[in-house]
């Protein structure tokens, strides 16, 4: 098999005709690169993120899984898990929650594809390479399939935006932490070392 070495600019998006199999096969034999697919089927390739962003993604899965451990009311997932949402859309957000009952609800194949659901709670982290209304429109993407709850956290602007279901965004400068609200009964995301 010839190799060629391609020099995009990321994330770079592409207008291809892809069947979910074949989406799940391009990704499962490019793991250096994470794919998503937007509601009209274009591919959107990103690299991985760079060193900073990844230790400071996962403080915020660890802090995720450690209460979600507790409490054991759910599934937490990291950044590499996807999801084909209700729109049509495979997305993978930086950190992500599922309920226990909605994750039980899914075949044994669902759950080892890309779960044909929505998290009920997400998490994108903004890196310095990312652009702010892309990231933007992904957030309000999420919401508008079912997502409950979503943490935007904008480094560059040292602020977070909050998405809920039915509400307007809400936006706060430096907080030090986060609150999951009644989506994630009593957790708290501590931002000292990720913002």
């Amino acid at each position: 098999m010839n190799t060629a070495l391609l020099n995009l600019p990321s994330p770079l998006q592409l207008s291809i005709d892809l069947t979910d199999e074949q989406f799940w096969q391009l990704c499962q034999r490019n793991r250096d690169y994470r794919f998503e697919r937007n509601q009209d089927g274009d591919l959107i390739v990103m690299s991985p993120t760079g060193s900073d962003t990844g230790r400071r993604n996962i403080k915020i899965t660890t802090q995720l899984e450690i209460w979600n451990s507790r409490h054991k009311l759910g599934i937490a997932f990291d950044s590499s898990t996807g999801f084909k949402l209700p729109n049509g859309a495979e997305r993978s957000p930086d950190a992500s929650w599922l309920k226990k009952e909605r994750w039980d609800a899914l075949t044994t194949e669902q759950q080892e594809k890309f779960a044909p659901i929505c998290p009920d709670f997400v998490v994108e982290l903004r890196s310095k390479s990312d652009s702010l209304k892309p990231l933007q429109d992904k957030m309000r993407e999420y919401v508008d399939n079912g997502t409950k709850l979503g943490w935007l956290i904008d480094r560059q602007n040292q602020q977070v935006e909050i998405y809920r279901m039915n509400q307007q965004i809400e936006v706060i400068k430096s907080p030090p932490t986060l609150s999951g609200e009644d989506i994630l009964s009593d957790f708290v995301l501590d931002l000292a070392e990720i913002l």
